[in-house]
């Protein structure tokens, strides 16, 4: 892996022009408005993973958005590496809060990232480190350094729920077959902090409806006489949490882990600054579940957060009525044994108990899925450890991370494989919001670092 380090040097310029390329192309997969543009984006990682070098790539077609499926098998006595990604990206709204159109990709240099970041809808999630590991087996393959056997999955329904991934890979166990699996779709500590994620939180999203009258209403007339459902939703939110914003659905801790004194311990040796943490987010404090660290709440302890409310009039000027409908979208982070159907069946049920007899209420439960741990004694870990030992010259930082893959689980469940998650974004760039973006040297140390995996793990497994 000696000259990995140059030849990224000499193909800095191409890797970024093919990202931007990739990062063009509007591939949302929430809105069926993009639907041409998520299948060319699946066209276009098949075309790159055959310039990088798999023997073969093909477009699965599943009931969704396809997944495309590439391999270069070198020997099938050697470990097998499968790496996961997604091609399609966010919704780019708010449009208005870009400062630069989110699909007109553009490199601009910041203070975290004096040699500049790409700024675009999905440059950091999931484009821009999916693309870090077709890069990173070009070089392998053009310089014979690829040490075991590669197979990519690709899939394009990641930012919608993952909702057909489940039964193609439920129906392509063998081909899907593997010893590690390699993820780049979290973060890491701080550019001079490399940190790999050993744990991911688990998620249950639903939306809510409260009905009351069956029609919009003067809220001269009527007000007063008629539940609002706009009122109720509210107040009904408000109790979801009391005054330690401890979740007070009923059942809900149940399976909670309390993680010991000594693990607490280890995690609070990651670097972190609550003062730059509220500055960086322009905020005066921090707020969250009483007797915890900020980075225990967004981390290994359960969560519950509005994502979205509306009802009534929202247009210019002022119109006096009662709603007949109000709506909330309500996501759940979820900690490991926490099941994600369990969770959404109690609040399910507590939802509509503290509804009063003026209203009526709709719970949708939309995706989920469980949480995930790795054990730093896996030898996946241990590659991966070494792998940022060799490019960053310091032991990586296990962490848990807040956020969700729900795949994960999936993997394990269905490929017997465990998961290794080499993130290389930041907290600071910004995904799901506007002016996401992937720092430069971000993006070129993971392909640099990516090989060292591969290097080690195949050592590890002899």
């Amino acid at each position: 892996m000696q000259d990995i380090s140059a030849y990224v040097a000499q193909n800095k310029e191409r890797f970024i022009n093919e990202l931007i390329q990739l990062l063009k192309i509007p591939s949302v997969s929430a809105d069926p408005a993009y639907s041409q543009d998520v299948m060319d984006a699946a066209a276009s990682v098949k075309n790159s993973l055959l310039e990088a070098g798999c023997d073969t790539v093909e477009i699965c077609e599943t009931k969704g958005y396809p997944i495309v499926y590439g391999e270069k098998i070198i020997d099938p006595t050697l470990p097998t590496v499968l790496v996961y990604g997604h091609y399609d990206v966010q919704p780019p709204d708010p449009v208005e809060l870009w400062d630069s159109p989110p699909f007109e990709p553009v490199i601009k240099n910041t203070e975290l990232h004096p040699d500049g970041a790409i700024f675009a809808r999905g440059a950091c999630d999931d484009k821009g480190q999916m693309y870090m590991h077709v890069k990173a087996l070009e070089y392998m393959v053009k310089n014979n350094q690829l040490p075991c056997n590669v197979k990519f999955m690709i899939e394009g329904e990641e930012e919608v729920g993952s909702e057909n991934l489940s039964e193609f890979v439920a129906n392509n166990k063998e081909k899907l077959a593997n010893d590690i699996i390699l993820i780049s779709d979290t973060g890491m500590i701080a550019k001079d902090v490399p940190s790999i994620t050993t744990g991911l939180r688990g998620l249950s999203y639903v939306e809510v409806e409260v009905t009351g009258p069956n029609r919009d209403l003067h809220s001269g007339l009527y007000g007063g006489a008629v539940a609002n459902p706009i009122n109720v939703l509210t107040k009904m939110i408000s109790s979801l949490h009391d005054e330690n914003n401890h979740i007070t659905i009923p059942g809900f801790y149940d399976k909670v882990e309390e993680l010991s004194t000594a693990e607490r311990a280890e995690m609070a040796k990651a670097p972190f600054d609550l003062d730059n943490y509220q500055s960086a987010l322009q905020i005066a404090s921090v707020y969250g579940e009483k007797g915890y660290t900020t980075n225990e709440r967004n981390s290994i302890r359960p969560t519950l957060d509005v994502n979205g409310i509306w009802g009534g009039y929202i247009g210019a000027g002022a119109k006096t009525v009662i709603a007949s409908k109000a709506y909330a979208k309500i996501s759940m982070r979820l900690v490991p044994n926490q099941d994600w159907k369990e969770i959404t069946q109690l609040f399910k049920t507590h939802f509509e108990s503290i509804a009063p007899s003026g209203v009526t209420v709709k719970v949708t439960p939309h995706h989920g899925g469980q949480g995930y741990v790795t054990p730093i004694d896996h030898i996946g870990y241990k590659a991966a450890s070494k792998a940022y030992e060799a490019t960053f010259g310091k032991t990586p930082i296990p962490q848990r991370s807040g956020g969700s893959i729900p795949i994960v689980s999936l993997f394990e469940k269905e490929l017997d494989s465990k998961t290794i998650l080499m993130g290389f974004g930041l907290d600071s760039d910004a995904i799901h919001s506007p002016n996401e973006h992937f720092g430069v040297w971000n993006y070129l140390k993971g392909i640099e670092t990516i090989p060292h995996f591969y290097k080690h793990f195949t050592e590890l497994s002899k």
